[in-house]
This record gives structure tokens, sequence and C-alpha cells, in this order.
């Protein structure tokens, strides 16, 4: 007499449901959150008779908002204009030719693969150039690539996780972003901060690309 088991199969929750729950509770809490607070300014300010000043502050915020937006528009135009004509010509060949001793030094894994190196290179260049607006598109190319060589495809590789570090230290020689939100706000040397950048961001990345070449023979 033979006897057969039957077993039963369950199948792990999948990651995806996992993270479309927590971006729903995410949601729901946001939507909690800020209508608590808008009540309760505008109650406090009601009750303290400040509605007034409130009205005003809506209307200024909105036109510093759009003046903001305009001048950022236009510096993001100019040199992602320039970038666009780079692409056009042998310039991101040779800026790519330049980084080639860096890049190989931080990123090994991608010695044979030309088109993350340029991928790489256009990256850098744009943060250098404080254009973070722009690194992002090219910085998700560059992933998607170094994706396509990593052997496990649900881990990072080191390839990509150095390449997070030196975005996150946004290594900038020309902080466009700030000195464009600096200028927006009147400010008597929109430039002034630029030896700070440097030091500031020279120091997160090296302490970044040092730890991360440590952990990465620890580890």
């Amino acid at each position: 007499m033979k006897i057969f088991y039957i077993k039963k199969v369950i199948k792990p929750k999948k990651k995806n449901n996992i993270k479309q729950i927590n971006r729903k509770v995410v949601k729901a809490l946001l939507n909690i959150i800020w209508p608590i607070f808008i009540i309760i300014s505008v109650g406090y300010a009601i009750f303290s008779g400040n509605i007034e000043n409130v009205s005003n502050g809506i209307f200024k915020s909105a036109e510093e908002a759009v003046n903001l937006t305009l001048t950022f528009l236009g510096t993001l135009c100019l040199w992602n204009g320039i970038i666009e004509i780079a692409k056009q010509t042998t310039l991101m060949q040779k800026i790519a030719k330049f980084l080639r001793p860096l890049i190989n030094f931080l990123f090994p894994e991608m010695k044979k693969n030309e088109t993350a190196y340029e991928e790489i290179s256009m990256n850098i260049v744009a943060n250098l150039l404080g254009l973070g607006n722009a690194a992002t598109p090219l910085g998700l190319k560059a992933m998607k690539t170094m994706q396509k060589e990593n052997p496990k495809k649900d881990t990072l590789s080191n390839s990509m996780a150095m390449f997070i570090v030196i975005n996150t230290a946004s290594l900038q020689l020309i902080p466009t972003n700030v000195i464009a939100i600096r200028n927006s706000l009147n400010s008597n040397s929109p430039s002034g901060i630029i030896l700070q950048v440097w030091i500031a961001t020279i120091v997160a990345a090296t302490v970044g690309i040092t730890m991360s070449k440590i952990l990465m023979k620890r580890f």
C-alpha cells in the first residue's frame, strides 16, 4: 500500500505587493497629516487675528515660486543645451577619455563597457556643472546599463554602489542650481558660495569613495 503525501506549497509574498502596500500607507498618512496642518494653521491665524498675513503669504509665496521656476528654467535650458550640443560633437568622447583613468579606478568592473563609460562621464560632467536635474536622467541610464552587466539582478554591484555614492556627494565646480536660487532671492553675491561648495563636496566625495573602497574589499 502506497501512501502519497500532498505538500501544500506556500508562495512567498511578492516584493511588489509589499511596495504597493507601503505606498498606500504613506499616501494615506500624507492625506491625513497635511489637511490637519492646514486646518490648524488657518484656525490659529483666525483666532490670533493674522488671517490677512496668511492671505498675503499665500500670494507672495506663489509669486516667488513662479519667479524661481523661471530662473531655473532659463539656467537648465542653457546648460542642457550645451550638453546636447556636446553630445553631437567629439567633445564628450574627449571628456570620457580624459576621465577614463578616474573611472577605471572607481568602476573597475566597467572597463570593457564603452556605453557605461560614456553615460557615467556625462553624469559626472552634469554634476560638476551643478545640473542635478540634468544629471538624474543620465544617471538612470548609466544604472540601467550597469544593471545589464550585474550578475546578481537583485543586489547592487560594486560599480552601482560607487555610482550612488558619487552622485550623493555631488562633486561640483559650478553650483548652478544654488547660484540660480540665490540670484532669484536677490542675493548680493550669488556666486559667493563656490569655495564653500568645493570644500564640502570634495570632502564628501573623498570620504564616500574611501569608505566604499574599504567596505568593498572587506565584503
